[in-house]
């Protein structure tokens, strides 16, 4: 599931990163992206601790992990992480998922979405929906403190 969303209210550090080569750009924005996601990886681990049994040696909350999608860059040049459970949700590669630190944990997607003899336990989802505008304001603040330390940095090397 994607959810996209548009910043406003960010005239100065948009400006501000304008006037920047391309390359750093790329580097400004992806360290406040990862700041950003940051805040939803942490809620995603606290829910997922709420659902997680205790008396499994698999522990969904350890396998939660943050990626960045070098693939989607390649492609199509945008910044993209992903926040999500290690190990997939094929329940055939237990041989690959027993090293993971959480163990095992295939059985997300079942506590995530529900079946027919379960209820949706959501965890990932309200992660997301609930830090979105959190996750703006990060991204615009972490962004923000970048281009100040760039600068300051450049006017010292005297660029």
């Amino acid at each position: 599931m994607d959810m996209k969303f548009d910043l406003h209210g960010m005239d100065e550090v948009i400006a501000g990163l304008q006037a920047l080569e391309k390359d750093v750009k790329k580097k400004a924005a992806r360290f406040a992206l990862r700041k950003a996601a940051m805040l939803v990886l942490n809620e995603a681990v606290g829910n997922a601790k709420r659902v997680d049994d205790p008396l499994s040696v698999s522990v969904i909350s350890e396998n939660i992990a943050l990626r960045f999608d070098n693939r989607h860059f390649k492609n199509t040049g945008e910044l993209k992480f992903r926040v999500g459970v290690l190990g997939g949700a094929n329940p055939k590669q237990k041989k690959f998922s027993e090293h993971l630190p959480g163990g095992g944990t295939q059985h997300w997607r079942l506590l995530e979405f529900g079946t027919e003899h379960i209820p949706a336990q959501p965890m990932m989802r309200p992660a997301l929906s609930s830090n979105i505008d959190n996750a703006t304001a990060e991204f615009a603040r972490e962004l923000d403190k970048w281009l100040q330390r760039y600068t300051r940095r450049m006017a010292k090397a005297g660029k």
